[in-house]
């Protein structure tokens, strides 16, 4: 049959456990799973079991049926004591006016169970739609303050994500508009990793010592002698007394002679000229040349404190005006300098000095107005925490602030929709409870009908039929419903093997999922799931639990066949999962299944660098490539075997391969036993597995690595996998399947290699 694959009752499985990771599958009404030890075949099966990561179909959940497991953990679950085996529930003789009101119960909680249902529906409708309320909230919070948060993004550590960023905006109670500029300001010292204090500027003072001197008045008016003396009146008709003076300064070692036309001097005409300078002139003219000193000393201060404020200068500072005024202060002093000095040269002169009091107090005004500002920073900067946190704050009352409509309304709609949440689940709790009292009387109305004898001739008469000959089961004494496992000699078992315990227990179960596994799931459909259930079973035990497994895939598959007559029409499995490591096993109980494309799944499972991945086996079919169809990925175990060591890439797993392909091939087809093999490979033919390193010297790595390969051939699994636990995982991948190869080669059955590989023989 063609076309698309049907699902049944669980109509998707999301694996989100061990090894696997967001794994999908989609299951129809049968299911068949291959996969080694340790891939994840266990993982699955409790899954299935424990209702996680199913998507079941429409108005059904896993409440609705009776899933019944059998793997390792149902094995140690019914056999803690050998002894001891729990009762098995089956329907038998029936009263049949019990059964009247037991339907009619279940009539009446079926009525139960579906307004159950249309309320769980209704109240996960509800809360969809309110997590699409939050989900469109938050969408709308994110985009509308991508520029605040953003522009603030120290203020958002902890909510950086849609969901957390939404929580904290409902959270705000004061929502409140701020300065974004002012708010900037405290933000990037608050938060700045560098920030520091800076110094204030330093104010330029007063200059008290020239501020009382009476050179100021010298300046103004000319500095001339008042001796009376015959010379110097001649100098004064001349107005030579300043040139005098001057030359007389410059040129007073001249050796008494004049300096100008060298004739030999008077003798007194150096008490001449000292008369011709009375005493006030010269101290005029030592107060002026004081007055010179100070105004240097003190101008000079002012200029360098203004220079020294540019030292380690607040970042923020616009410091334009101020070296605009510096400059203009410096050239202000330099002029009024070079005028004191032409006093000082000529004090006949007047001069006046430039007043740079406006100037100094403009300067002191900016310098104000910039202490005031590091002030205000080192302030931050000093309360840094108390300032991160008062911004945060801040931040988020201004976000609150922008979102106030978008808030109102998200939380108006909030509390219809949760009003409307809790009303359903007020009515949902009071059916849930109805339906359980019906259930607790259904249950209690089936304790009167049911009978176990049938399940215990049939279990005996399975064990009997599959040659266990030496023990049987029966009801233990003073015991309901617990069954004991005897010898033919009368005794309780207490020695089983463990295929022998593996086996009952698969019969066990079998029966379960013919009957019921307590006497309150009488009448709910059945999904089966077998884990692995042959271990250390051997042939003839493994034949029936096949036929077993088989005829369970056939009550299943009842459920949709109600054309083929040999099909029985018993359809109480409603779906049924099948995994298994052994090949055997997997090709027998899917015997002729490959056809049934639609209502049959094949599945292989693999695990590589600890990850688990599942392969749906179909494909384009081969007689309508329109249509698709099964294929059965177990041809046979040693075809098996290539076809895994061809996907495998980690050197443990692949070790194990080829120490199966190895033995399998030439020690049961070729007929080499382990010594021969390894005497021909690494004795005869040692120079084809070393090489010469880059240094020249003999490389071991492919003799080393042929030696660990051969080593385990004749070795149990059990010890196989002990040993290969030893290996380094480092071995080189490719290494190893070279050395593979050429082990095929060395024996001369390189042929036989090419042909398993096929494609991949290179």
């Amino acid at each position: 049959m063609s076309g698309n694959k049907i699902t049944s009752e669980i109509e998707k499985i999301t694996l989100n456990a061990a090894t696997f990771n967001g794994v999908e599958i989609t299951p129809t009404l049968i299911n068949f799973f291959y996969g080694n030890n340790g891939t994840g075949k266990s993982t699955i099966a409790q899954a299935i079991s424990k209702g996680e990561g199913g998507a079941w179909k429409p108005s059904k959940t896993v409440t609705d049926y009776s899933v019944l497991v059998y793997n390792q953990d149902f094995v140690t679950a019914n056999f803690e004591n050998y002894g001891n085996l729990r009762g098995v529930f089956t329907v038998g003789e029936q009263n049949i006016e019990i059964q009247k009101q037991v339907a009619e119960k279940a009539e009446e909680k079926a009525k139960l169970d579906k307004a159950i249902l249309d309320g769980t529906t209704e109240k996960g409708r509800k809360e969809t739609a309110k997590e699409t309320l939050f989900e469109t909230f938050q969408e709308s919070c994110w985009d509308k303050t991508e520029a605040i948060r953003k522009g603030f993004d120290a203020t958002q550590v902890g909510n950086k994500r849609k969901v957390q960023f939404a929580e904290r905006v409902l959270q705000i109670a004061n929502p409140t508009h701020h300065n974004l500029d002012a708010l900037r300001e405290l933000y990037n010292t608050a938060f700045d990793v560098n920030a520091r204090t800076y110094k204030e500027f330093q104010l330029l003072g007063v200059t008290t010592r020239l501020k009382g001197s009476k050179a100021s008045e010298l300046l103004l008016k000319p500095i001339v002698s008042s001796s009376d003396t015959p010379f110097a009146d001649f100098m004064k008709a001349l107005n030579a007394t300043d040139w005098v003076r001057q030359g007389h300064e410059r040129f007073a070692e001249a050796d008494g002679k004049c300096p100008y036309c060298q004739r030999k001097l008077p003798d007194n005409f150096e008490e001449d000229i000292t008369a011709c300078f009375d005493g006030q002139y010269q101290q005029d003219l030592d107060d002026l040349s004081k007055f010179l000193a100070d105004y240097e000393s003190d101008m000079q201060g002012f200029v360098d404190t203004l220079k020294a404020n540019l030292q380690d200068a607040f970042p923020k500072f616009d410091l334009t005006e101020y070296n605009d005024k510096l400059a203009l202060f410096e050239n202000q002093i330099t002029l009024n300098i070079q005028r004191i000095r032409d006093k000082v040269k000529e004090p006949s002169s007047t001069v006046a000095l430039d007043n740079v009091r406006p100037l100094r107090e403009g300067i002191n005004d900016i310098i104000e107005a910039f202490n005031k500002q590091v002030q205000e920073h080192n302030a931050v900067v000093n309360a840094k925490q108390k300032n991160q946190g008062e911004c945060k704050a801040k931040v988020w009352e201004h976000i609150a602030y922008m979102l106030q409509s978008d808030v109102s309304a998200y939380k108006k709609s909030l509390s219809t929709l949760s009003g409307e949440i809790t009303a359903l689940g007020k009515k949902i709790a009071a059916d849930s409870e109805a339906s359980k009292a019906l259930g607790n009387e259904m249950a209690a109305l089936n304790k009167k009908v049911i009978s176990t004898k049938p399940t215990i001739d049939s279990i005996n008469n399975l064990l009997r039929d599959s040659g266990f000959q030496g023990f049987s089961i029966r009801e233990k004494k003073g015991k309901e419903n617990v069954y004991e496992i005897v010898r033919s000699n009368g005794n309780v078992a207490d020695n089983l093997s463990e295929g022998e315990r593996n086996f009952i227990a698969f019969l066990y179960f079998y029966h379960l999922v013919r009957g019921s596994h307590s006497d309150s799931d009488t009448k709910m459909d059945k999904i089966v799931v077998i884990d692995d259930p042959v271990s250390s079973m051997d042939s003839s035990v493994l034949f029936i639990v096949s036929t077993l497994v088989r005829e369970m895939v056939e009550v299943c598959y009842a459920n949709v066949c109600y054309w083929d007559d040999n099909i029985p029409k018993e359809n109480y499995i409603k779906q049924i999962f099948v995994l298994t490591h052994n090949v055997y096993f997997h090709k027998e109980i899917s015997y002729n299944q490959v056809g049934r494309y639609n209502y049959v799944s094949f599945f292989v499972i693999n695990k590589t660098s600890n990850i688990s991945t599942i392969k749906l086996c179909e494909r384009q079919s081969m007689k309508r490539p329109t249509d698709k169809e099964n294929y059965n990925p177990i041809q046979n175990s040693y075809a098996a075997l290539w076809s895994e060591y061809k996907e495998l890439n980690t050197p443990v797993t692949v070790l194990n391969i080829i120490r199966r392909i190895l033995e399998y091939y030439f020690i049961q087809l070729c007929g080499y036993d382990g010594v021969d093999i390894r005497s021909s490979v690494l004795d005869d033919n040692k120079n084809k597995f070393i090489s010469e390193s880059e240094d020249c010297l003999p490389d071991y790595s492919k003799y080393n690595l042929a030696s660990t390969m051969l080593s385990y051939i004749n070795a149990s699994s059990l010890s196989l996998t002990d040993g290969l636990y030893f290996v380094d995982d480092s071995i080189d991948i490719v290494q190893c399947k070279e050395v593979f190869k050429l082990i095929f080669e060395t024996l001369n059955q390189g042929q036989h290699y090419i042909m398993m590989m096929g494609d991949n023989a290179s």
